[in-house]
Order: C-alpha cells, then structure tokens, then sequence
C-alpha cells in the first residue's frame, strides 16, 4: 500500500478530553513524524498540529478514531502524490 505525507490539525475545546486525545495519538505514534502542540489560554483550547506519513487507510482511521472523541475538532489534508 503507498504511503502519502499529510497534516492533522486538531483543536481540543474541552481539557478534559486530552487525555483520550493523547492515548490515540500514543496508538498511532508509528504515523507521526512530528507533533506541534500549543495552548491558546485567551480562548481556552489548544491547538495540535502533526505530520503523519501513512496509506490513506491509516490516516483515515487515525483521523476517524480522533474525530469521535467529543470536546475536540479533527481536520486533516493529504498529499496526492504517492511516496
């Protein structure tokens, strides 16, 4: 399966989620090539942003797994070119 390059953002509304948040960003470890986390205190969330590189299916499913946790914001954006 081909592997693409791609950026999650996440926007955590709700501090009593990070926890869930943080265990399934720790189960998909082996797709993040870096993490940029940083807390915006003058509007009380904070803001995640990662690189992953994965298949489609993997991105998908980490992006799927993250969308359902309630009190945080999934967005994410894939290369189209194959590596």
């Amino acid at each position: 399966m081909s592997k693409r390059i791609g950026i999650v953002g996440i926007v955590v509304e709700d501090l009593a989620c990070v926890e869930r948040v943080n265990a399934v960003l720790h189960e998909y470890s082996s797709l993040i090539v870096g993490r940029m986390g940083l807390p915006y205190r003058e509007r009380g969330v904070s803001v995640i942003s990662l690189i992953v590189d994965g298949s489609n299916d993997e991105i998908s499913a980490l992006t799927g797994k993250l969308g359902r946790i309630s009190g945080a914001t999934v967005k994410s954006m894939i290369a189209k070119t194959n590596q």
